[in-house]
């Protein structure tokens, strides 16, 4: 049972800008392991981080850093999350993760599917 999708989309130019222009940026958006990434890479992420917010119905509280976007088995994006991501997960019945990311033509696009587990009749 899909319990939420969300997807957001990031101009790379303009991301990477606000990352130059202002520097600490990066550390209230990016974990320590998304962070040293290439500027495509984390726009793809923090569009990541904002449909998973999208996919839980953008409750206040949210943090950035409670959806962190690693990379699995052969490469394939993943997500792991804590705090208050994963206290709102738990409440809406979130039992698993669906995460696409790509970057072309100087756009970043991130897809959320939030699954819950097995419908009760």
């Amino acid at each position: 049972m899909i319990v939420g999708i969300g997807v957001d989309v990031v101009d790379i130019e303009r991301f990477r800008a606000s990352l130059e222009r202002t520097p600490s940026l990066a550390a209230r958006l990016f974990t320590e392991g998304e962070r040293g990434l290439p500027a495509r890479s984390l726009a793809a992420r923090f569009a990541a981080k904002e449909a998973v917010a999208k996919a839980l119905g953008a409750p206040p509280g949210l943090r950035h850093l409670d959806a962190e976007v690693r990379v699995g088995e052969h490469g394939r994006p993943e997500l792991a999350v804590s705090g208050a991501v994963a206290r709102v997960a738990a409440e809406r019945g979130v039992a698993r993760w669906h995460l696409s990311l790509s970057h072309d033509g100087g756009v970043a696009v991130a897809y959320v599917i939030a699954e819950g587990g097995a419908e009760t009749p």
